[in-house]
């Protein structure tokens, strides 16, 4: 299956912002020459967890499901989002990294991200279907990988390959903060993924923090230093 890879070049570390909503399309990619991905990460701002990044290439006969549906996976139900992924596993070129907790507490959370990203790419690169040329991030901080980067602000709802990235690192997350909280129940990390909420900032006040709380960040940072 091609992947998607045609147009001329556009520079690199070049962050791109647009504030009118448009459903997202691969202008980005096909604007880039050479085989492009698209970079998201979940998990930035949760008191509990990894942060997961995925990497994906998408192929050149996007199915139509992928070119209609697909959307930030914050806009997306997690029926939506699961069915997404599924697609994507099985047409895309898909790579998916992670910075633990105690990665995250060692560098802070942006430097973990950037090392999560790093992992996703060097995932797909092991797939044995070639180089990456270039990679179109979420956000507006270019992380150093080894290809050329483009930054798009709200990139998971412009890019085709970004959104598809944001489904599988939000889904892939979920899944382990679902599995993380069969062992540690009593959280709601099946419910709250590991975010702030009131249901989870209660149980930290009650039961304590797990070695799966991110240490450097309040509030957990207090219920360390208090035992």
């Amino acid at each position: 299956m091609n992947a998607v890879r045609i147009g001329g070049r556009v520079p690199a570390l070049t962050p791109f912002s647009r504030s009118d909503p448009i459903p997202p399309d691969l202008s980005f990619e096909r604007a880039w020459q050479g085989t492009i991905c698209g970079i998201d990460e979940a998990g930035r701002g949760p008191l509990a967890g990894p942060v997961v990044a995925a990497a994906v290439i998408l192929p050149e006969d996007l199915p139509t499901v992928l070119l209609t549906q697909l959307d930030d996976s914050k806009r997306l139900s997690a029926g939506k989002r699961s069915r997404l992924y599924q697609t994507i596993r099985q047409t895309a070129r898909v790579g998916v990294g992670l910075a633990a907790v105690d990665e995250i507490d060692r560098f802070n959370i942006l430097q973990a991200t950037f090392l999560a990203m790093r992992r996703a790419l060097d995932q797909l690169h092991r797939d044995g279907r070639g180089a990456v040329d270039g990679a179109l991030i979420d956000g507006n901080q270019p992380p150093p990988l080894p290809c050329p980067v483009r930054c798009i602000v709200r990139g998971d709802s412009l890019s085709l390959s970004i959104a598809a990235a944001s489904v599988v690192a939000k889904v892939t997350r979920d899944r382990l903060m679902a599995e993380l909280a069969a062992a540690c129940p009593g959280y709601g990390w099946e419910r709250n993924a590991g975010y702030g909420t009131a249901e989870h900032r209660q149980a930290l006040r009650r039961l304590g923090p797990t070695p799966h709380h991110r240490k450097s960040f309040a509030p957990v940072a207090d219920l360390f230093d208090s035992l």
